[in-house]
């Protein structure tokens, strides 16, 4: 069923919308059952392992291509009118895939899409600063085409981030906006680093709430925070729903933004996403600021432009 709201969506792994239906046309020979178990997790260790077996089963540009085709239809049948898709362009690396022609593909079907589609291309923070710099520089040469940002994820903890700052001005300095994950399962002092390190948004950066000090900051200077409820309660990242922090940092005055992060994975929509924080205690009023925020707080130069006609304004 079509979604009767309007979104857009910034924080959403390409690879985290591979369903068992799509897995079925990638690898035929898989057996679903064993499939279906294989997208089964009960803590973040087990996403992660979740997350790996999917991508394994991308092999080729053409993957990539079917991959993005699907998601996007599903992304529109949501309502969502734009996206920044992130995607793992430093797995494809690592994997020693062509990711030159994977970015092409993913480029070219996005502009075929329903909807409004950037890119943000993600290095894995554990591979080092070396890799890092690698996944910067490919991010770069498809800066201006569809691609806005320069994003890390992986294990927060997996290296200092004073190895990932040569990077992360270098993707700064080519024209491409920061968006690193940060604060989803470490501390408040990975948020701070995040900080540090330039972003432009934050990939969760839940555990600011931490820290009454780092949301004044993040609230002055306008720094938004892509919360992710269902991804965050199903990894353990926050014990329940009910515990996650969301009302706690809009309430401090922290910008914040609602997404789906894998929604395949956490088997979610932006409807279940608003609903979910509804039951947070956020008022109809705060929910609509909320799904602007998104539009507002857009990477790409020239912002989409609200369904509602609200003036817009990018990330500073």
């Amino acid at each position: 069923m079509a979604s009767s709201r309007r979104y857009a969506e910034l924080h959403l792994h390409l690879e985290g919308c591979i369903d068992v239906e799509t897995l079925s046309e990638l690898a035929p020979q898989l057996d679903p059952a064993i499939v279906s178990k294989r997208l089964t997790f009960d803590d973040f260790s087990g996403f992660l392992e979740c997350f790996k077996f999917a991508v394994m089963q991308l092999q080729t540009p053409e993957d990539y291509r079917l991959l993005a085709k699907r998601a996007f239809a599903k992304l529109a049948a949501q309502g969502i009118v734009y996206a920044e898709v992130i995607h793992s362009a430093g797995i494809c690396l690592w994997r020693k895939q062509d990711a030159h022609a994977i970015a092409e593909a993913l480029i070219e079907e996005g502009r075929r899409a329903p909807l409004e589609i950037r890119w943000i291309f993600d290095a894995v923070r554990q591979m080092g600063g070396a890799h890092a710099m690698q996944v910067a520089e490919l991010t770069a040469k498809y800066c201006g085409k569809d691609v806005v940002g320069f994003g890390v994820g992986g294990d927060e903890l997996g290296c200092p981030s004073s190895d990932l700052s040569p990077a992360f001005r270098f993707a700064r300095d080519h024209g491409l906006k920061l968006i690193p994950h940060a604060g989803e399962t470490s501390d408040a002092q990975n948020v701070w680093e995040a900080l540090e390190l330039g972003a432009n948004r934050i990939g969760h950066g839940i555990r600011a709430v931490d820290d009454p000090n780092l949301m004044a900051e993040l609230a002055k200077r306008a720094i938004p925070l892509e919360i992710c409820i269902s991804s965050n309660a199903m990894t353990g990242a926050v014990a329940s729903y009910q515990a996650h922090p969301a009302k706690r940092l809009f309430d401090a005055g922290v910008p914040i933004v609602l997404n789906t992060d894998d929604p395949a994975f956490f088997r979610t929509s932006m409807d279940q996403e608003f609903a979910h924080a509804s039951r947070l205690g956020f008022t109809s009023d705060e929910l609509e600021e909320i799904r602007l925020n998104a539009f507002r707080f857009a990477c790409c130069e020239t912002p989409p432009a609200s369904p509602d006609g609200y003036p817009l304004q990018t990330t500073a």
